[in-house]
């Protein structure tokens, strides 16, 4: 496509001479911005990924793909024989298990800390198939995991009310007992046997767990619990495994709810701002475009003498035009693969780099309360990084159509009379 010629003298005319320095300058800086755009776009772009996939990974880690409750839900105490229920449920080929659980809300004390706190009762044996929770516990924490008096808590509750393994810490219900003096609430101490760190902060600071026995007498129920949760082997099509369930359990009054429908609202909030952050930053990949054709063009303006001359020695408008397309081009493309290894090599380091900012600053560059993760996720997206790639390369090439053509429309005659 470009002959040895037009490659020469586009080489030559990239390379400036004295009292060309200020062309030079507008492209070095196009290309920085272009550079620039294409990096933080992938950086951004990896980032909400890896926010989005380690955060949904982290939920259905610890809630399930999908819950089951009775049909007339109005408390913790609505679902009984559940274990058949799990059993019928778990020889589904597309489900992988089903663990009853009791959950409420609680107020937790120990010593001068208080704090709000949610209690899931349950197996020992459904505790080991959380996997999010069971792979960062003891193996010995399990054996333990039984009768009224043992409770495994989160690692920032444990750092933020000073506990350890041993300690105690009181849970308090408001829904109590009702006496003739009014509700008194429910009130009972428990002996820490094990500390989880589930990767996620709220999680780890308001989450306790406590053996299904001790569960369903602390919140004064039979044998009952709050429902069931489920996880599929397919978690990405879960709307279909619930029509499935729904349709297998038609007439046992269940009703299934899953991840999709528990937290649409925030996991839809989270793709609008990735979507709007896209935009935004290929915005700065614009902006540079521009600039490529303003160096283009004042290159142009700077070569037309040169092009008059190029033009009465035989050379054809399609060449002066592929000469100068491969000015624009060569800026446009060395600014992209610049800023796509920049970007990629960003992310593989991305939480090093975090880590030294903050010891260089000072600053929590990455709060776990606000963001909800203890660690800042990044998951690069080749497809989103070939659609940046191919988006940059777009933008650059096309800056340098208008130019080129109107270096090829120069007409020899007149540009050297001006002279």
């Amino acid at each position: 496509m470009f002959g040895s010629f037009e490659r020469m003298v586009a080489k030559r005319y990239l390379r400036a001479r004295k009292g060309e320095r200020f062309v030079s300058i507008i492209a070095i800086f196009s290309l920085i911005g272009i550079a620039l755009g294409v990096g933080t776009l992938i950086v951004v772009m990896a980032v909400m990924n890896g926010f989005k996939a380690d955060l949904l990974g982290r939920i259905l880690g610890l809630n399930g793909d999908l819950s089951v409750y009775s049909q007339s839900y109005d408390g913790p105490t609505s679902l009984r024989g559940y274990n058949n229920l799990s059993n019928r449920i778990e020889q589904m080929s597309y489900i992988t298990s089903a663990i009853p659980f009791i959950e409420g809300q609680v107020l937790i004390n120990a010593g001068n800390f208080n704090s709000g706190g949610m209690v899931r009762g349950m197996t020992a044996s459904g505790l080991k198939k959380l996997k999010i929770i069971s792979k960062t516990l003891d193996p010995t924490v399990l054996k333990q995991f039984q009768g009224d008096d043992v409770i495994i808590i989160g690692e920032t509750l444990a750092e933020q009310a000073n506990l350890g393994v041993g300690s105690r810490l009181t849970l308090i219900s408001p829904k109590g007992s009702a006496t003739v003096m009014g509700n008194i609430p429910r009130i009972k101490s428990y002996r820490i046997i094990g500390i989880f760190d589930s990767g996620m902060h709220e999680y780890n600071s308001s989450y306790v767990f406590l053996p299904m026995r001790a569960a369903q007498k602390y919140f004064q129920l039979d044998d009952e619990v709050t429902g069931i949760q489920i996880f599929s082997n397919d978690s990405t099509h879960i709307q279909a495994v619930t029509h499935q369930l729904e349709n297998s359990f038609r007439n046992d009054n269940l009703k299934f709810v899953d991840w999709t429908q528990s937290n649409n609202a925030f996991f839809g909030a989270v793709q609008v701002e990735q979507n709007v952050m896209f935009l935004i930053l290929a915005l700065i990949i614009l902006v540079a475009a521009f600039n490529v054709i303003s160096s283009l063009i004042m290159m142009v303006k700077d070569k037309t003498r040169d092009i008059a001359i190029l033009r009465t020695m035989g050379a054809s408008r399609g060449a002066i035009m592929r000469i100068f397309l491969m000015c624009g081009a060569s800026v446009g493309v060395t600014g992209t693969l610049i800023g796509t290894v920049l970007g990629i090599l960003f992310c593989k380091n991305i939480e090093h780099i975090r880590q030294g900012l903050q010891k260089i600053t000072g600053t929590n560059l990455f709060n776990p309360e606000v963001y909800y993760l203890e660690h800042l996720p990044a998951k690069l997206d080749w497809s989103d990084v070939i659609q940046v790639v191919s988006m940059a390369l777009f933008l650059s090439l096309l800056a340098t159509l208008y130019p080129s053509w109107k270096a090829a429309k120069t007409d020899p005659v007149e540009a050297l009379r001006n002279e």
